[in-house]
């Protein structure tokens, strides 16, 4: 599908490059065909940058079904070891998101995330070397996502299946490149 439309608008790009028209100025004195090719170049340029480098989080992730019932964790904080810290954080984000509504202890998780979501952001970002790396940045938004989730409907409440989706590619994400050392 995305390459279908790809190849149709760089055909039309193509297309309308060619096609004869008339040599009319402008009041400038630049003819509209110079207008129309800087338009182009800018256009070719964003097909072809998104034919090279396709979003990473569209990637199909299996979205699983919402559960009510799990093992509550007893490892929340940070162990201040970057590693062991996002990849806990991560999979405490997990459950939190696969999380149904009427969850045995749901609210209690969510407090318990939330702190630790809180502690990891305002400890980790402090650090350049850390802050910039790739699972940093898409675990801080999804940090982002879910922390914004529960500010604004509560901890009661079950994310939507249109962020459980993105959610859970963002996670994949992370765990690629956690496990590049990135």
């Amino acid at each position: 599908m995305k390459t279908s439309v790809l190849v149709l608008a760089t055909s039309f790009v193509t297309a309308s490059a060619f096609s004869a028209s008339k040599p009319v100025m402008s009041v400038d004195g630049v003819s509209p065909r110079r207008d129309f090719l800087k338009s182009v170049g800018i256009t070719g340029a964003a097909t072809a940058s998104a034919a090279v480098f396709p979003f990473v989080a569209s990637a199909e992730v299996e979205v699983p079904p919402q559960v009510t019932e799990y093992t509550f964790p007893d490892n929340w904080g940070l162990t201040f070891n970057y590693e062991e810290d996002a990849k806990k954080v991560k999979d405490h984000m997990v459950i939190a998101t696969g999380l149904g509504k009427g969850a045995n202890k749901m609210e209690d998780f969510g407090k318990n995330m939330k702190k630790e979501m809180v502690d990891f952001v305002s400890y980790y970002r402090r650090f350049p070397k850390i802050a910039g790396r790739p699972s940093f940045s898409t675990l801080y938004t999804s940090i982002n996502v879910l922390a914004g989730h529960y500010t604004s409907y509560g901890f009661k409440y079950p994310l939507p299946e249109k962020r459980r989706k993105r959610l859970y590619q963002e996670y994949a994400e992370i765990e690629k490149s956690l496990k590049r050392g990135r």
